[in-house]
Order: structure tokens, then C-alpha cells, then sequence
């Protein structure tokens, strides 16, 4: 189900995420609930009419007229810089949504799930997650999660908890690592992936989410691997 009209929204809660990011929590009457992995468009109106939209996607899922996103700023954009640094919780907006039906998890289908995100693209993936780990059981998940460093990963406590709960998590970092860790830095590469991720034989679904060429090296990865390309479902993103 989807509306096909703005909805006014309010910001109900924005919480910094890291330095750059932002967690915000919308109130949006007659919202009608969205699967995880959804997304939606938001829409700013300035003082004088001009009017600036953005998709944005969504980490929350099922019903209720609440929808929460995390923001991770693109400086030289429209939308993001208001919505990480500017906006405070009774400030309006207009979302639309919920949008998108292919990168969707569907909590009935048992197969096993890999989820592999770079940067941000963490947000529709931690829906998923979110969605399992509310599950008394269910398909098996892990998570690859690639950052530039921890400072940088949105919903890192988060990611952690859901580790300790059960959620096979490997991370990775191209700039610098924590202290003590034992992993190697630098962009992932096929083998690493390989080591991360479900073997081919075990068929997992596969969602991948992030910046254009991370995507792109890691869907190509697990193709080279032997994974079906139809059950490796992306979502790529680039500035806003």
C-alpha cells in the first residue's frame, strides 16, 4: 500500500548520529505503513515557494503513522544540510511514499539473507534487520557493513546490539580501523566479500546498498562468485 499524494509530516525527534548524520523521526498522518528496504520522497518548501525534493530511505517498518530515516549530510545539497544541521522537531515537511516494491524483504521467505552496505546504505538494510530480529524466528542474516571509519557508521550501537542478539556482522573500514582491530583496511575486495559473505550453494538473498561504484564492485563480485544475479537485488544512491 502506498499514497500517491504529499502527506504533511512533522520532525518528531532528530537525534545526531555521527558527526555528519542524523537520525530523524517523522510524524506523518494517514502514513500507511511501508515493507523493510521501502524508501520515500521528502519535500521541502522555502519561504518564498521554491520547492526541493530528495528520496530518502526509510529504517523503519510495518504500520503506524511514525517512519523514521538517517540522514548522512552531502554538503553542497539541498535537502540533507536542512535536514542534518537545521531541522527541529516540529518543523514541517511533506513526505510521499512508501515507494519501491523490488528492494523489499519479505519476512515469510526463508531463505538465508546477506546484507551488504557501504556508508549510509546501511539505512533500508537496518530496516531489514530490525524487521528479523523482532521475529521469534526466521531466516538466518548476516551483514557486511562498510565504512570509512566507526565515527562514521550510522546506527553503529545499534549494529552492535543486533551482533550481540544474533546478527552475524562483519565489518569493514577503507580509512582507518578501531584500535586493537585485527581486520585489514582498505576497500573490499572479492575475496573479502567471499569471507563475509553466504556461500553460493546456501542461495541467499542478497541486498546490496550504497554509493554507486560500491555497489557496483560488490553486486559484481558475487556474480563472479557464483551467486544468481537474480537474487541479488541493489540500491545505489548518489548526492543530495
Amino acid at each position: 500500500m502506498r499514497t500517491s499524494d504529499w502527506l504533511a509530516a512533522r520532525v518528531a525527534d532528530a537525534v545526531p548520529d555521527t558527526a555528519h548524520g542524523r537520525r530523524l523521526t517523522l510524524a506523518v498522518p494517514g502514513w500507511p505503513g511501508n515493507a523493510p528496504g521501502q524508501h520515500l520522497d521528502i519535500r521541502l518548501t522555502a519561504p518564498d515557494g521554491y520547492q526541493a525534493e530528495r528520496s530518502y530511505s526509510i529504517a523503519s517498518s510495518g504500520p503506524g503513522e511514525s517512519v523514521e530515516i538517517a540522514v548522512d549530510e552531502i554538503p553542497e545539497g539541498e535537502v540533507s544540510p536542512y535536514l542534518v544541521r537545521v531541522a527541529e522537531p516540529g518543523d514541517a515537511l511533506e513526505v510521499k511514499g512508501p515507494l519501491g516494491a523490488y528492494f523489499v524483504w519479505d519476512p515469510a521467505d526463508p531463505s538465508p539473507v546477506q546484507l551488504i552496505a557501504g556508508g549510509s546504505g546501511i539505512v533500508p538494510l537496518l530496516a531489514m534487520a530490525r524487521a528479523r530480529a523482532a521475529m521469534s524466528a526466521g531466516a538466518p542474516f548476516r551483514l557486511l557493513y562498510s565504512v570509512r571509519t566507526a565515527a562514521d557508521a550510522l546506527y553503529r550501537d545499534e549494529v552492535e546490539r543486533l551482533g550481540a542478539a544474533g546478527l552475524d556482522v562483519t565489518w569493514a573500514y577503507t580509512r582507518q580501523a578501531p584500535t586493537g582491530w585485527p581486520g585489514r583496511v582498505g576497500r573490499l575486495d572479492a575475496e573479502r566479500i567471499a569471507q563475509a559473505t553466504w556461500m553460493p550453494a546456501q542461495h541467499p538473498l542478497t541486498f546490496i546498498c550504497g554509493p554507486t561504484s560500491f555497489v557496483e564492485a560488490a553486486a559484481d563480485a558475487m556474480v563472479a562468485a557464483g551467486h544468481d544475479a537474480a537474487r541479488v537485488k541493489t540500491e545505489r544512491f548518489g548526492g543530495s
